[in-house]
């Protein structure tokens, strides 16, 4: 299949063919779709391939002060890492963390927060990146400093940060989100995303993993657009309605990448009057969906615990600034979470991905 990345006000696929053109996710990785049963995937040894900070101090048992950069900070979603990474902090008694960051997904700003602490010096930067390649020349910046960098969430390119603690296989995000869409839809139901923006390293490897396996498993499904919404709620929700209004009855559900796209494309079905005629799946956290799956209009939410996310990130941390997590391990104890697997060369993975539905909703509180 050729592979062709298409830009304009969305990403549009039109063709005779339902995926005649797959969106490569802003870069060249290629795809590794999961079985379309139950089958998990196997996960290959690779050599490590992150950064190594310079001549960094002795920290083993020390305490260590740590800043957490975010994509943005004051939408739940973050506010539940940064609850985990405080509640690891306070665990392991030896690290002063706190979160800061810019209030809009926006790189520039991140870039600026991060070098801001570099400058003013701390021994670890935990963040969640907004793009991969930009922010890559500060974290680097980090490393020379003999500065510990761990992400999580969303990833930089390897080099430029030591460990990336990954929710979920991104192949596994992909089915999680197109098995619910195709029982909620149809196997020939059309279908729009709202993400975040196009080169958002997670969404992107997302989006990339869900076209893949749709092809895959549930090849007469009809991906009409991908929009960009900044993980604004305003903006969101309006790319949603303009969703709505511009296919009208072809549109058969919407996909949310974001903890904010899920819950305002809800909101826009619901004002729009279209429960039950478009489905809405997507990423978010339960409290954010609870109204629209107590009354119906959402079905399904696929999500992993963000509390678990930043706890986890946080003991990445405290390891490498430890000693204890090396370059060729194949694992790394991380508090209540127990042993977390090592994959891809220097990615820690949290685990797989989580299906909310009204059964089940309700014994979350994040």
């Amino acid at each position: 299949m050729k592979k062709t990345l298409l830009l304009a006000a969305g990403l549009v696929l039109a063709s005779s063919a339902s995926y005649a053109a797959t969106w490569t996710g802003g870069d060249e990785l290629p795809t590794n779709p999961l079985a379309c049963d139950a089958t998990p995937g196997t996960v290959s040894a690779k050599p490590y391939d992150g950064g190594v900070p310079t001549n960094p101090p002795d920290r083993k048992d020390k305490k260590i002060t740590v800043v957490d950069i975010p994509k943005l900070i004051g939408i739940g979603y973050f506010n539940a890492t940064s609850k985990g990474i405080a509640d690891a902090a306070k665990e392991l008694g030896n690290m002063d963390a706190k979160t800061d960051g810019p209030t809009k997904a926006n790189i520039d700003e991140q870039i600026t927060f991060i070098d801001n602490y570099v400058t003013s010096g701390v021994d670890g930067i935990l963040f969640a990146a907004n793009d991969p390649v930009a922010i890559a020349p500060v974290l680097k910046k980090a490393l020379a400093a003999g500065i510990n960098v761990v992400g999580y969430d969303a990833n930089s390119t390897p080099d430029a940060r030591q460990w990336f603690v990954n929710q979920a296989e991104f192949n596994g995000i992909g089915k999680a989100m197109i098995d619910s869409l195709a029982k909620e839809i149809g196997e020939d139901g059309s279908f729009a995303i709202v993400t975040s923006t196009f080169t958002t390293p997670n969404q992107a490897r997302w989006i990339a993993e869900m076209g893949a396996y749709a092809e895959k498993c549930h090849p007469n499904l009809k991906w009409l657009e991908t929009v960009e919404a900044q993980e604004d709620n305003v903006l969101s929700f309006n790319q949603a309605t303009t969703l709505i209004n511009k296919y009208g009855d072809q549109l058969k559900g919407i996909v949310g990448m974001t903890s904010v796209a899920t819950p305002a494309s809800a909101e826009a079905v619901t004002q729009a009057g279209q429960c039950g005629k478009v489905a809405v799946v997507g990423l978010a956290t339960p409290n954010a969906m609870k109204p629209y799956v107590e009354k119906d209009c959402v079905k399904s939410v696929v999500l992993w615990n963000p509390v678990d996310l930043g706890y986890a990130a946080a003991y990445v941390l405290r390891a490498a600034a430890d000693g204890t997590l090396k370059p060729g391990d194949t694992s790394v104890k991380a508090g209540k979470l127990g042993e977390l697997q090592v994959v891809n060369g220097s990615e820690i993975l949290l685990g797989a991905p989580f299906v909310f539905d009204k059964a089940n909703i309700g014994q979350f509180d994040f």
